[in-house]
């Protein structure tokens, strides 16, 4: 068994892993019940799917110039889709699409209290 059988298996590996996650991430936007379950499902498992597939075809192309045309693409992701789902996140909070006794410690009532009487 030379490298090339050995670097394409694991190239297969990581496309399976990283489809299994994208899958689970449109599961989850589908199926879970408010906004806030729902940017978990859209961000976690996403960008480690994203990671995988990356890795996939950094291992199937093996050349420097993928490997500079990947890294914007993983950075750009890992740094959108935190902010994308914090603006999610407030965005369901202040229009109520979410459970209240799914929330352990609600730290931001307060806070959108005193906005809203400051108006």
């Amino acid at each position: 068994m030379n490298l090339d059988v050995i670097l394409d298996a694991l190239a297969g590996l990581c496309l399976v892993l990283g489809a299994t996650l994208s899958l689970a991430a449109g599961i989850g936007l589908v199926r879970f019940p408010d906004a806030l379950s729902r940017l978990h499902a859209a961000t976690k498992p996403q960008i480690l799917g994203l990671v995988f597939i990356l890795a996939a075809i950094a291992l199937q192309a093996r050349n420097w110039s993928t490997l500079l045309v990947l890294a914007p693409v993983l950075v750009l992701q890992m740094i959108t889709a935190p902010i994308s789902a914090h603006m999610v996140a407030r965005a369901g909070y202040r229009t109520g699409n979410f459970d209240r006794d799914a929330l352990i410690v609600d730290e931001l009532d307060d806070v959108v209290e005193r906005a809203s009487d400051q108006r």
